[in-house]
């Protein structure tokens, strides 16, 4: 059989779809027939193996590193990146226990995003030990690694070491300070502390003397704790610094729905309408803030008419839809509103059944 060459592999392993696993297997199979051993290829084939996202997929990645020529800490790096966060930490743990190789800087940033992702109740305790490892590798000073921290801590609820670890830092990007205000607004169980924390730290952010420049993700986590406060005056005052910087909230569906959603929080409806209207691009979150939003001010009619109007513009609602307009019909005392819901979802059910 003709041997085939480097080139002849990259358009399988570069497909925009998963590859299924028996064409994986056919690719892995002719790689090692044809004795070629560039790292880069194996990273491809562990990429679309973790892409298929089942424990035989992912034992196969696994041993595409082991039993490579050499143990490239590319390929390991590849793979904490690609695996199921559960995978990925017990892969660093596993090669931790066998004492075989360096980790590098990226080796920490992809298992700390792991344990940021996972939902294990050990992911705190397991992250904190892959803190005091990268500690001791001397791999703190590394921005990238710092700034993942942070988003670990702030996802496994530890606020307060999350912000031990941004205090600390001599450089910060705007990723930086966009993992930490995110943090903030995304503890729920102490909201309006933490939200007020994140309002203080945007300030800062635009004070800071290293000029680092609020990107949409800062607009969108701000936006969400004006809404959680219900504080107008400090919505608006950043709905005016958005109007004034380079975006235009209209043709962001993200800092659009989030102007929509914190106008029907802090009790400014038609303001929210106004943006909802305006607004060139609406995903489902958006459609549900509006339609929540009318509800809870007691216009179930109109957040009817919504649902109906969002799905003939070709959008299907999603449980949260059903199950936050449920929740405003039972707060404001809309019982037919709720019950015409009812029967909407029935009917949907019955009809995707």
């Amino acid at each position: 059989m003709q041997s085939l060459s480097r080139f002849s592999f990259l358009p399988l392993l570069n497909l925009q779809k998963p590859i299924s696993s028996y064409h994986l297997k056919q690719i892995h199979a002719q790689l090692i027939t044809n004795g070629l051993k560039e790292p880069s290829f194996f990273a491809k084939l562990i990429e679309n193996y973790c892409l298929l996202s089942s424990p035989q997929n992912t034992k196969y990645a696994r041993l595409i590193f082991e039993h490579f020529h050499t143990q490239s800490l590319f390929l390991f790096n590849t793979l904490l990146r690609c695996s199921q966060p559960n995978d990925s930490i017990f892969t660093f743990a596993y090669w931790v226990s066998k004492g075989l190789l360096v980790f590098d800087d990226f080796t920490y940033i992809f298992v700390l995003g792991a344990c940021a992702r996972s939902q294990s109740l050990s992911t705190l305790w397991l992250g904190r030990q892959v803190h005091v490892k990268a500690f001791k590798s001397g791999l703190m000073s590394n921005l990238l690694v710092k700034t993942t921290l942070i988003h670990f801590y702030a996802n496994n609820k530890d606020i307060l070491l999350a912000r031990s670890v941004f205090d600390e830092m001599t450089e910060r990007s705007s990723a930086t300070w966009n993992a930490m205000i995110k943090g903030y607004t995304s503890q729920r169980g102490r909201s309006k502390k933490c939200c007020r924390e994140a309002l203080v730290l945007f300030r800062d952010m635009l004070n800071d003397v290293s000029g680092q420049i609020p990107t949409d993700t800062t607009m969108v986590c701000v936006l969400s704790a004006c809404s959680q406060l219900g504080e107008i005056y400090s919505g608006a005052c950043v709905h005016g610094f958005i109007e004034k910087t380079i975006w235009v909230p209209e043709s962001d569906v993200f800092i659009g729905t989030g102007l929509v959603d914190m106008y029907a929080k802090c009790g400014y409806i038609d303001s929210a309408l106004s943006i909802f209207r305006l607004m060139s691009v609406k995903n489902v979150l958006t459609w549900t803030a509006m339609g929540t939003g009318l509800a809870v001010h007691g216009r179930g009619k109109e957040a009817l008419e919504l649902l109906d109007a969002m799905e003939g513009s070709g959008i299907k609602p999603n449980p949260v839809t059903f199950t936050t307009l449920f929740s405003a019909c039972c707060h404001t005392g809309l019982v037919e509103e709720g019950l015409h819901l009812f029967h909407n979802m029935r009917s949907r059910d019955s009809n995707q059944t």
